[in-house]
């Protein structure tokens, strides 16, 4: 008798009508036989063997760049379980539509299975997924970002209990092009997209989207987060999980190398973008990284601005949509001061500035995280890591100060969800537009995101021991423009804060919104900051938090009824201190 996941293989052969099927097992020799695959294709190039080895270039359709969130959606039978935040399609449409489009999409092709377990291993808060795929740059790239092959198939058995995913290139139309999700099923199909975040369906469909569904149900949490390791100069490590929206440093601070190093603070990489975690005997919250690799954006990366990933991608690298320099090396803006000569850009084209960007803005890496020098001793523990701290931040030219402490649980689910970022004129032609992203699960949450608020507020009545909740933001700026703190390294003093307060110790000051440090709490010793810019930074202006607040308020409003009780208590809440604040006593 066959198994349920040779059911479900056979079933999408008959639907989709491959010339051949071939079951990945996650070897060495299959990982060469596929990039031997890739060559042929002709989209994809070695690099050079002395400098890069084993690292490759692959070129995307032009039309398949990014993450295609219109035509993202929640497949649920009620329309307000995907809520107000998500696309919706009804299930039977979904199907109809989108099966549409997979029949015969595999025709000449060769159907890949790709077993695979997001979490290590042995780790029973890991789970087991399949994508199901036509494309040879989907299996050399969840090679890098899972466990993949045998060890997962070894786990699965014959157990039911693993989420498919059914992928095709079809014609790479963006007009046929579909990423849709079934959380009734724990069920994943995605037609029409090569690029990473539509077509690795291990990533931010499974590992989010669906995880993140099945987290409510089940009692744990899956959250777009990073998680790192802070050593003290006692050698104890204090772990926390940060949240940022795009564009704000997420990797950066995962793979920090910190600036207080020679005071024996030290910053450990256990994972740059999603954490599964679920409460331990031990009463903390523990955290695995489901991944096993790293996807990220390259422009803007360079030796300053994370030196450990670039010291990690120099091996076993798939990069996506760079530039390459005569000598078979990947470049892209910001990478060096130093523009190569001769370069083809993104598109294999021989480089003409007025041809845009010599890389794609959305040009990637995809890198093995073991790789990375500050990857943690912990990073592939299967009990995962005690969390002691979320760190929640924005870019936020002129509101939020440098760093700042919740009340308390609540008080910081509630930040959470009013977490915010502002535009730039690089990326929208507009400057400070402000765009709500809370917990920086906008795009990537599975269900009602009024639900999702109200699971946060259960983990904590279930979690003895809560992590504390900050607030961060390195991107605050004076009257001249400019940024007012350094950020990188130099973010290691906040995060030295944040451990002295976890540790009871920390001196801090009261505000409307939460503690901010007291004067002189951050370690400035060896730092060009004034006292006067720290002042700054860490001002609380509550006619400025006011009108923030009324834009949190409007905001709300798209949940209607659905709302937590605790959100609009923490907004009332928050409104009298800010009057209080503003008004004086009486």
């Amino acid at each position: 008798m066959s198994t349920p996941l040779e059911q479900w293989v056979e079933s999408a052969a008959r639907m989709t009508r491959p010339a051949h099927i071939q079951w990945c097992d996650g070897s060495e020799e299959e990982d060469a036989r596929i990039k031997e695959q890739m060559i042929r294709e002709g989209s994809t190039f070695p690099l050079n063997e002395k400098t890069y080895p084993n690292s490759f270039l692959h070129r995307s359709d032009p039309s398949d760049v990014a993450r295609t969130e219109k035509v993202t959606f929640i497949c649920s039978q009620d329309p307000g379980e995907a809520g107000p935040t998500n696309n919706w399609l009804a299930p039977a449409e979904a199907k109809k539509t989108v099966g549409a489009l997979f029949e015969g999409s595999m025709k000449g092709r060769t159907m890949y299975v790709v077993p695979y377990i997001l979490g290590p291993a042995s780790s029973p808060q890991s789970r087991v997924g399949v994508e199901i795929t036509d494309s040879a740059y989907v299996v050399a790239s969840m090679k890098i970002m899972s466990r993949m092959g045998k060890v997962a198939l070894d786990r699965l058995g014959s157990s039911s209990d693993f989420v498919p995913g059914l992928h095709s290139l079809g014609d790479l139309s963006p007009d046929r092009r579909y990423v849709v999700h079934f959380p009734e099923e724990n069920l994943i199909w995605s037609i029409g997209s090569g690029y990473g975040g539509n077509a690795l369906l291990g990533k931010k469909c499974f590992a989010l989207r669906i995880a993140s569904s099945m987290a409510r149900k089940q009692g744990w949490m899956a959250e777009h987060m990073l998680i790192l390791g802070m050593e003290a100069p006692d050698g104890k490590v204090t772990y926390m999980a940060a949240a940022f929206p795009s564009a704000c440093g997420k990797t950066n601070l995962s793979m920090m190398v910190s600036a207080l190093k020679n005071e024996g603070y030290r910053v450990w990489t256990v994972g740059d973008d999603i954490a599964w975690m679920q409460v331990g005997a031990d009463g903390y919250l523990h955290a695995i990284n489901p991944e096993a690799g790293f996807f990220g954006v390259a422009p803007g990366t360079n030796d300053k601005t994370n030196p450990n990933v670039m010291a990690a991608l120099r091996k076993n690298t798939l990069f996506t949509n760079t530039a390459m320099t005569p000598q078979r090396e990947p470049w892209w803006e910001g990478m060096s001061s130093n523009v190569p000569t001769d370069m083809l850009d993104w598109q294999g084209r021989a480089w003409n500035p007025s041809n845009g960007p010599a890389a794609q803005a959305n040009s990637r890496y995809t890198v093995p995280a073991v790789q990375a020098p500050s990857i943690s001793p912990r990073w592939d523990d299967p009990a995962g890591v005690p969390i002691s701290a979320f760190i929640f931040g924005g870019r936020r030219a002129r509101l939020a100060p440098l760093v700042y402490e919740a009340m308390n649980w609540q008080h910081g689910v509630y930040v959470a969800a009013t977490m915010a970022s502002e535009t730039t004129a690089a990326i929208t032609g507009a400057v400070g537009v402000t765009r709500r992203d809370p917990m920086a699960m906008l795009p990537f949450c599975g269900y009602n995101m009024a639900d999702y608020f109200g699971h946060w507020f259960e983990m904590g009545r279930n979690i003895p021991h809560p992590p504390k909740i900050f607030h961060v933001n390195w991107f605050r700026k004076g009257a001249d423009g400019k940024f007012l703190w350094p950020g990188y390294g130099e973010n290691a003093r906040v995060l030295k804060w944040m451990l002295e307060r976890i540790q009871g110790k920390g001196a801090a000051t009261e505000t409307p919104i939460g503690a901010v440090p007291a004067p002189n709490a951050i370690t400035l010793d060896g730092l060009d900051v004034s006292r006067e810019t720290m002042s700054e930074l860490l001002r609380v202006d509550p006619s400025d938090w006011i009108k923030e607040h009324a834009d949190v308020g409007n905001f709300f409003e798209r949940f209607g009824d659905r709302l937590p009780e605790g959100i609009s208590e923490q907004h009332k809440g928050l409104g009298a201190r800010l009057q209080r604040t503003t008004v004086g006593p009486k």
